[in-house]
């Protein structure tokens, strides 16, 4: 994979180096500020307080980090107190490891920010394992934990408060660069040299990241008060670039044809390269100001399409004229949906553009935000209800519980130094809820972790200057911070001679302690590993028919949109989107799954083929449902026939009844009659939406025959 420049300044401007900065600056200022004071080892207590309590400052509104920081800081003091006492004797610390890191572990049941404080209080757990303090010193120094916690979560609220709106730019920006790696992939259907099942695979694995960084971005702008309630031309631009992108997305995602049968009617034309060269263009603009609101900069000029587009035009009606034997109505759909493209993209620069701020702020949209993202349940008896041996966190919790105590004995029995805590470190942060999770992250681990201790023998060694050393280590923290949810490998290699060098300043042997890190992680590995497989596995054959339900029904719920329009029924842009929405998060989920699926054993890879042929299909299903929709429900650009009805009454009829098979819920549509209409010429594109809906039903029903073949296998 290439990178480019305008990739590496992208990386410098993004919230993935900003939180190295935030995060490095957090860390290192108490140490060194004691330092000065000659109370280094207090500096160091309460730098440890703030590096457990890095592990909950991800990315989200400020409320959001303040309440999960607050708690992790409370759950720290605790566990901090808990551990220094249960050290005193090694049957007691081997039940708190147990207990502590199955109650830890659950913290998955109430999302990702909770699974986060659970780790963080691990990391306290197994940092206080090996401190040797004596009873009357164990409050005293669990209170400078607590304290090196608070002035991290107040130092990071300050960050965020003096630039409330950075990081929904970064975010935006990043999103855009997401959607323009989407629409070049999209553009490359059109090439005749393309394969296209392999085409399909790098699209799904993009509609992904897509659809996981719109959520996060979701998040970050409707659940933040400061952005929605404000009515500033900053914080409404924000919001209306979103939503924009959103819409654009739901176009590339429409833009779906037969791309075997174009090429091979179209293919000698050469119409269908010049298609893929504008839309590569139009993705080269895009990024532009995608590159411009990650930057904090404005793209002042943007390319004019519109003498491209008649040009295009012009060669689609001279195609239609020479090749009087094809039709060439789809290429004028194609057309279509590229100037619809083309009005996005104006759309989203004229924000950044406009002189008018009230005009902006007015243009607002009547959507209620707030429905787009969801509200975790934080009660009591989700925890209960997921202490069964059919809730996989439960599963998950077990394994950690009794790998930590397994890796707690090997540590003490046959661990190389005063370091046992890395065995326990590794399996705790290696250890996820899936086994090709699990299996990732510890490929990764290992690479990094062997990698990095060469690269920190090599500096301790040949750069012998104190000076350069910090420098480094600064340099390696940042990329430690920066890399950890962006490329967990890379992380792993900086974070690797970081640790060895402030080691070093600590006064430990250098070469001693890079041996006993590789082998006590190398341990901690082999463990989790093995645990991830044999110990109450969990793979994803067993939830599968669960996510296909899922999908199968917020598709039917999309098809019920149109049914309603069709009706008569008022449909509202808010339902309309939700049900877009759904369907979206539901796809991205189900191809997360079949992605982890294919890097299980073979023997765990149940249906495989059958899943990935249903995975193709949804993604034809949804982009045909998506443009029928679009015309239907948004535009109205359509007369509603009775015909037409009846063939979306059969899809969703055929989608409820595979959806039943997998134990699913069904949507329930009460059929009424299509409004009675005085005959009409049917226009060419009336004769486009019956056959557009009849595609529809073929492709509901191929997925249910996919579902039968998944049910019955």
């Amino acid at each position: 994979m290439t990178i480019n420049s305008k990739e590496i300044r992208s990386f410098f401007f993004s919230q993935y180096f900003s939180d190295g900065i935030r995060i490095t600056t957090g860390i290192l200022l108490p140490a060194l500020v004691f330092l000065e004071f000659n109370k280094f080892d207090l500096g160091i207590a309460l730098s440890l307080g703030a590096l457990c309590i890095t592990v909950i400052d991800n990315p989200g509104p400020a409320t959001h980090k303040r309440n999960a920081m607050g708690v992790g800081n409370i759950l720290m003091f605790v566990v901090a107190i808990i551990t220094g006492f249960a050290r005193l004797n090694v049957y007691t610390l081997g039940l708190e490891i147990t207990l502590l890191s199955f109650l830890f572990s659950m913290f998955y049941i109430y999302g990702s920010r909770a699974a986060n404080i659970g780790t963080a209080s691990l990391l306290i757990m197994i940092f206080m394992i090996d401190r040797d303090l004596p009873p009357s010193d164990i409050l005293a120094y669990s209170a400078t934990i607590l304290a090196g916690g608070i002035w991290y979560m107040l130092f990071s609220l300050v960050f965020f408060g003096i630039r409330p709106y950075r990081a929904a730019q970064q975010a935006l920006g990043e999103n855009i660069a997401d959607i323009v790696k989407f629409l070049r992939i999209k553009a490359d259907f059109y090439l005749p040299e393309t394969d296209i099942d392999e085409n399909y695979r790098v699209l799904v694995s993009q509609q992904i990241q897509v659809s996981q960084h719109q959520d996060a971005v979701r998040e970050l702008l409707f659940k933040s008060r400061v952005l929605v309630r404000e009515s500033t031309n900053a914080s409404r631009i924000l919001v209306l670039t979103f939503v924009d992108l959103v819409d654009m997305f739901e176009q590339i995602m429409a833009t779906h044809y037969d791309y075997a049968e174009i090429r091979k009617k179209f293919k000698s034309t050469g119409v269908l390269e010049e298609i893929a060269g504008l839309v590569h263009q139009m993705a080269n603009e895009l990024e532009n100001i995608g590159f411009a609101i990650l930057s904090n900069t404005t793209y002042k000029y943007l390319y004019d399409f519109n003498p491209d587009l008649e040009k295009l035009k012009l060669k689609i009606d001279a195609v239609g004229k020479s090749e009087s034997e094809t039709s060439n109505l789809v290429l004028k759909k194609i057309l279509i949906n590229v100037r619809d493209l083309n009005l996005e993209i104006e759309h989203i620069f004229n924000y950044y553009n406009s002189r008018s701020s009230k005009t902006l702020i007015e243009s607002s949209k009547n959507i209620d935000h707030s429905k787009f993202v969801s509200h975790q349940d934080y009660t009591p008896h989700v925890f209960t209800d997921n202490l069964t041996w059919t809730s996989s966190a439960f599963k998950h919790a077990l394994r950690v519980s009794l790998v930590c105590l397994i890796g707690f004995i090997v540590a003490r029995n046959f661990s190389l130094g005063h370091h046992s805590y890395w065995v326990l470190l590794t399996i705790v942060v290696i250890l996820k809820p899936g086994y090709s999770l699990s299996k990732q992250r510890n490929y990764q681990r290992l690479i990094g972790t062997v990698v990095g201790g060469i690269a920190g023998v090599l500096i301790l060694v040949f750069i012998p200057n104190g000076d350069v050393q910090f420098a480094l280590m600064v340099i390696l923290m940042v990329g430690t911070y920066s890399f950890s949810r962006l490329n967990y490998v890379v992380s792993v290699l900086f974070m690797t001679p970081f640790v060895l060098i402030m080691f070093k300043f600590l006064g430990v042997g250098h070469l001693d302690i890079v041996k006993e890190r590789i082998v006590d992680t190398v341990i901690g590995s082999v463990i989790a590993f093995i645990a991830s497989y044999w110990i109450f596995p969990s793979w994803e054959f067993e939830q599968v028919k669960e996510s296909l339900a899922e999908v199968i029904y917020a598709n039917a719920n999309y098809v019920v949109k149109i049914a309603e329009s069709i009706t008569g029924k008022k449909v509202t842009t808010t339902d309309y989107k939700l049900a877009r929405k759904d369907v979206y998060v539901k796809s991205a989920n189900l191809s997360a799954m079949f992605e982890r699926m294919t890097s299980e054993p073979k023997s765990k890879q149940k249906n495989v083929k059958d899943i990935h042929k249903f995975v193709v299909l949804n993604h034809i299903l949804s982009s045909y449902i998506a443009t029928v929709a679009s015309e239907i429900t948004v535009k109205n650009l359509h007369t509603a026939q009775a015909d037409n009805l009846k063939l979306v009454k059969k899809s969703i009829a055929t989608l409820n009844e595979a959806s039943k098979k997998l134990f699913g819920q069904k949507v329930e549509f009460i059929g009424e009659k299509a409004p009675e209409t005085t005959e009409v010429t049917l226009t060419t594109a009336d004769n486009l939406l019956k056959e557009q809906l009849g595609f529809i039903n073929k492709i509901s029903n191929d997925i249910a025959r996919v579902t039968d073949n998944i049910v019955i296998s």
